[in-house]
């Protein structure tokens, strides 16, 4: 299996050339890999709740799939063990961006099986999220008992995460 490229090379906006319409010669791309991210809301849905407490953007950047997803369990399994049933959970970030690459090989002869960078508009590696600045990632509502669990839910999903975070907490 091909191992990741590092977060680097995605961190940063720029022009989307990857659009897929519903009319085949008109889309770029010809297919879109799935996304990893299992469930976009968890916990108790129904339930009002007395806060919100925002995970939000200080800068504008691309988020992997992979990586909402990792920050997503970390999240939800603090929140499951320390305030099992009493919360709710939603990933706003929505990961639409096709993100693409183009291999190139190394090694001895290797310059004689590819091509370079003529024409490379690259295969389709993965998705991410478009994120500005001040852009809410995630939301968790809860009590007022569970506000400090979150900060430091949130602490470690941030570690997970490209870029720079702040935590917003507002009252329903």
């Amino acid at each position: 299996m091909s191992t990741l490229r590092k977060g680097c090379c995605y961190r940063h906006l720029t022009r989307p050339y990857t659009r897929k319409s519903k009319f085949k010669k008109f889309s770029y791309i010809s297919t879109i890999p799935e996304s990893k991210i299992v469930k976009f809301n968890s916990g108790d849905i129904k339930k009002q709740f007395a806060y919100k407490i925002f995970l939000v953007s200080n800068e504008d950047l691309n988020i992997r799939h992979n990586a909402l997803e990792s920050a997503r369990q970390v999240v939800n399994r603090d929140l499951d063990l320390a305030i099992s049933g009493s919360y709710f959970f939603r990933i706003r970030a929505i990961p639409h961006h096709i993100l693409r690459e183009n291999k190139m090989l190394t090694g001895a002869h290797a310059d004689r099986l590819q091509t370079g960078m003529a024409h490379s508009f690259g295969k389709p590696a993965g998705r991410a999220a478009r994120v500005h600045k001040g852009n809410k990632i995630a939301e968790a509502h809860v009590d007022e008992s569970g506000i400090e669990t979150v900060k430091k839910a949130y602490r470690k999903a941030i570690s997970k995460l490209p870029g720079k975070y702040s935590i917003k907490i507002e009252k329903i």
